[in-house]
């Protein structure tokens, strides 16, 4: 009955807005039309980004709130009464690629969804009815190099009246919030040499901080801060350092620096009493072939703490030197204060893509927790010099080589969740094997420089929603999926986790226990996409991104 009633509230898809002015290659624009009745606008501002979910009826960045935690306060649904939810609408989009849907988290501001899809499509939704207000829709050039085949987007940033999104061909927009009309349009990189933007921007200090895709390409990967009102570069950051900066002598030759690779394409979070933000990059370049990179290859592969009003470094660390894997650590950083061996302290945590889950001191950078989260057979521990003790590349090379996870890791850019008063992180866990083929290869600019590659055998192939206590990095429990996932994790105060699967269900759990309370076929596998949560009208909804369909649910009306 709950598919057959979802089909019955899917919306149709209408223009009912207006596209931007775009660069002249591809479709047609559609045509202007008078800016759409919606609800009232509210200015977003600083203290709104700072104050968070202080709001139960916003939802004002990619992970929720600075922590990154992606974990709600509200109640309002049970562990007791999540059994009855119902979806209440459902949004399905058009022109997105077949097998890539929806990645991202929409914003909930004021009434409105404000929603990205793949090929930088994005949409303005009534939250009552799931009926679209405006629609937006870049004309991509010809030529794109990473994002024609990475084609995703996850998500605006919010600031004014006006939203911010990356796009495939490595530019910012600004957006008139109420009516979808670019603002501004500056270019943050050459999409021809390699560069794209997938994720969602974050405000941090009245600045947009973006980071750059395309590290599988010979580009050399950064960060950026933008000024919201001008769209004028404020600083840029290097994840790979210059010859004789600080972080090159971890490179055997510096002519491979400025094609060092080292993307930044995930979201990363911020702390505003230390002033500090946290972000994760990729991988070095080539992937797999390392000896023309010889070295630790700073600051691939790692955490980087910067300093928001200049870009200056701060601290790093690195996940996983000399990365041979493509095991980017393009991962959603989480904030919490938690007392590790008997001392207060404010930490950072990640489980990263290397099998290994990590607690760090986010004023220093020290390191103070790190433990498998996966069955990876590459490394067991981490040394006293806080890197992995490493027992197997998995190369074929290799007299007997040793299965070691697969390119897209132990998880990925799927984001997790923590439970402060639970402390337990939640993450969807990745159980795979793959033997790797490095080969010296002949590097052309704006093209794909993997240098070998990598076979996936058929088991294990599964996931597991795993909670960690990250204090010692002990699991506490799992709840096992048949497929191996992409999905990200939603948890709330009321003791639910969400998370979707490869099956394409919508699951809900005990946070404490991992029992598994409810699920819903949504039809379509949630690929990246993670939940969100809002009150409206005194109801508590959940959304989640399924295939290329947002649906919404919530208890009935009464309870």
């Amino acid at each position: 009955m709950r598919q057959v009633r979802i089909a019955l509230l899917i919306a149709t898809v209408t223009t009912l807005g207006v596209s931007a002015q775009a660069p002249s290659s591809g479709p047609p624009p559609d045509p202007p039309r008078p800016a759409p009745v919606g609800p009232t606008l509210v200015p977003i501002t600083s203290q709104d980004h700072l104050d968070g979910f202080k709001n139960p009826t916003r939802w004002l960045m990619y992970s929720g709130d600075y922590t990154g935690r992606r974990h709600s306060p509200l109640t309002q649904i049970t562990p007791g009464n999540v059994g009855r939810l119902a979806a209440q609408w459902a949004f399905q989009a058009d022109n997105m690629v077949a097998g890539r849907g929806f990645e991202g988290t929409p914003l909930m501001l004021d009434g409105v969804l404000y929603v990205t899809g793949n090929n930088n499509t994005a949409w303005a939704i009534d939250v009552r009815t799931g009926a679209q207000l405006w629609r937006y829709r870049r004309n991509l050039p010809a030529g794109l190099t990473y994002g024609s085949a990475n084609a995703s987007n996850r998500g605006f940033a919010a600031l004014g009246d006006r939203l911010f999104m990356g796009t495939l061909d490595a530019h910012l927009l600004a957006f008139d919030r109420r009516t979808g009309k670019v603002v501004w349009d500056v270019t943050v990189e050459d999409f021809k040499v390699g560069y794209a933007i997938t994720q969602a921007p974050l405000i941090v200090n009245d600045k947009i901080i973006i980071g750059i895709a395309g590290g599988d390409i010979p580009t050399r990967g950064f960060i950026d801060a933008y000024d919201p009102k001008t769209g004028a570069r404020v600083w840029r950051f290097y994840t790979i350092p210059a010859p004789g900066e600080p972080g090159s002598e971890t490179w055997s030759d510096v002519s491979v620096l400025p094609r060092g690779g080292g993307a930044t394409w995930q979201t990363g979070s911020y702390d505003p009493e230390l002033n500090t933000l946290y972000w994760g990059t990729g991988n070095p370049n080539p992937d797999y072939y390392g000896e023309d990179r010889k070295g630790d290859n700073l600051y691939t592969t790692s955490l980087i703490a910067l300093d928001p009003d200049s870009g200056k470094l701060k601290w790093h660390y690195q996940f996983t030197p000399h990365d041979t894997h493509d095991w980017d650590s393009n991962h959603v950083p989480v904030l919490a204060d938690l007392t590790v061996n008997g001392r207060a302290r404010k930490v950072v945590m990640v489980a990263n893509r290397n099998g290994f889950f990590y607690t760090l001191d986010r004023q220093t950078g020290e390191f103070l927790v790190g433990k498998p989260f996966t069955s990876t057979n590459w490394a067991r521990e981490i040394g006293k010099d806080g890197k992995p003790v490493v027992l197997s590349l998995g190369v074929t090379t290799s007299s007997k080589p040793v299965c070691v996870p697969d390119y897209r890791g132990g998880t990925n850019f799927n984001p997790p969740s923590y439970d402060p008063a639970a402390q337990l992180f939640f993450v969807m866990a990745r159980e795979t094997c793959a033997v790797y083929s490095p080969k010296k290869e002949e590097m052309i600019l704006g093209r794909s420089f993997m240098s070998g590659g990598m076979e996936k055998l058929p088991e294990p192939d599964f996931s597991a929603l795993r909670a960690i206590d990250p204090k010692t990095g002990a699991i506490k429990w799992e709840h096992k999926f048949t497929q191996s996932s992409l999905a990200g994790v939603m948890s709330t105060a009321s003791g639910l986790v969400f998370t979707g699967d490869q099956d394409g269900y919508f699951n809900a759990f005990e946070s404490r226990s991992g029992k598994l309370l409810w699920r819903y076929r949504t039809g379509s596998p949630i690929h990246g996409a993670a939940a969100t949560t809002y009150m409206l009208d005194g109801r508590q909804y959940v959304l989640i991104p399924s295939g290329m369909t947002i649906t919404a649910f919530a208890l009935p009306e009464g309870r």
